[in-house]
């Protein structure tokens, strides 16, 4: 069961990646593009700064979920050397995952109640006419996915550390 469960996050991990990837690139090769157009041809791309925004977007939402469930997060650790010290490290970082996990699905919720609002109102992007309840739902399940690989580190750090990866 460990063994699927770890494929499975693996997996999803995967995809969120290459998603971000593909966002990256995408942005670059439409900077890339804007900057030489507006240099060679004294015009630009219109839609540039609305595409910049999703890709934004895309990026940094998709990659979350895997910064999150290898404990990259960027973290203060003020209280690490005292926990080290009485052999609680393990236990405070379980804590925190546990903690910082669950507060992330009140943004989620937040971000659903925008998603039908936006859907509701029928509200597009202003050049491209993208439906802007498809990028906020995408910001809103990788909230979600994050959320959840951050409540499961911590239950893994506290209850089976034998099962965690570093």
């Amino acid at each position: 069961m460990a063994r699927f469960l770890w494929r499975l996050i693996d997996g999803v991990e995967t995809a969120l990646l290459l998603i971000a990837s593909l966002g990256l690139f995408a942005l670059m090769t439409l900077t890339f593009i804007d900057v030489s157009m507006r240099s060679v041809l004294n015009a630009s791309v219109q839609p540039a700064t609305e595409l910049t925004r999703i890709l934004m977007a895309l990026v940094v939402f998709a990659s979350l979920p895997s910064l999150m469930g290898r404990g990259e997060a960027i973290i203060v650790d003020l209280l690490d050397p005292l926990a080290r010290r009485l052999r609680l490290a393990r236990f405070q970082q379980g804590l925190v995952d546990l903690f910082c996990g669950i507060v992330l699905f009140w943004p989620a919720r937040r971000l659903w109640v925008l998603v039908e609002r936006a859907r509701d109102h029928g509200e597009v992007t202003e050049f491209l006419q993208i439906p802007q309840y498809l990028v906020l739902g995408a910001i809103a399940c990788a909230v979600v996915i994050t959320g959840t690989v951050t409540i499961a580190r911590g239950v893994l750090t506290l209850f089976f550390p034998h099962l965690a990866k570093e």
